[in-house]
């Protein structure tokens, strides 16, 4: 039982993963494609440190893996933070979606 739950944990990385490269692709700026990856990338390496606790069982190894677990959780967004700002003060300006003028923005009344 416990090791079909490990796969289920590596099979969830995968599908983050998955997701955070569609997201990379896909999105048009650098802020959305950062959180896009961010977000993927830290769900997907605490889901293998989950598989990793599970698979380890209760041993020094898991106690390791956790205190790495919290390093990364607190890690990740800041580094991402840091690249997000980096874009910001070199003037990359976040993408806007353009709105098709409505019926009373086209009147010139």
């Amino acid at each position: 039982m416990t090791e079909w739950i490990v796969y289920l944990f590596l099979l969830l990385a995968a599908v983050f993963n998955l997701m955070g490269l569609v997201g990379i692709l896909l999105f048009p700026d650098p802020y959305t494609r950062l959180q896009a990856s961010s977000t993927c990338s830290t769900t997907a390496v605490i889901s293998v440190f989950i598989a990793v606790m599970i698979e380890a069982g209760f041993s020094a190894i898991t106690g390791k893996v956790l205190v790495i677990t919290l390093f990364f959780f607190v890690s990740s967004p800041v580094g991402a933070h840091i690249i997000a700002r980096h874009a910001w003060n070199t003037g990359i300006v976040p993408w806007r979606k353009l709105r098709k003028p409505g019926p009373k923005e086209n009147s010139h009344d």
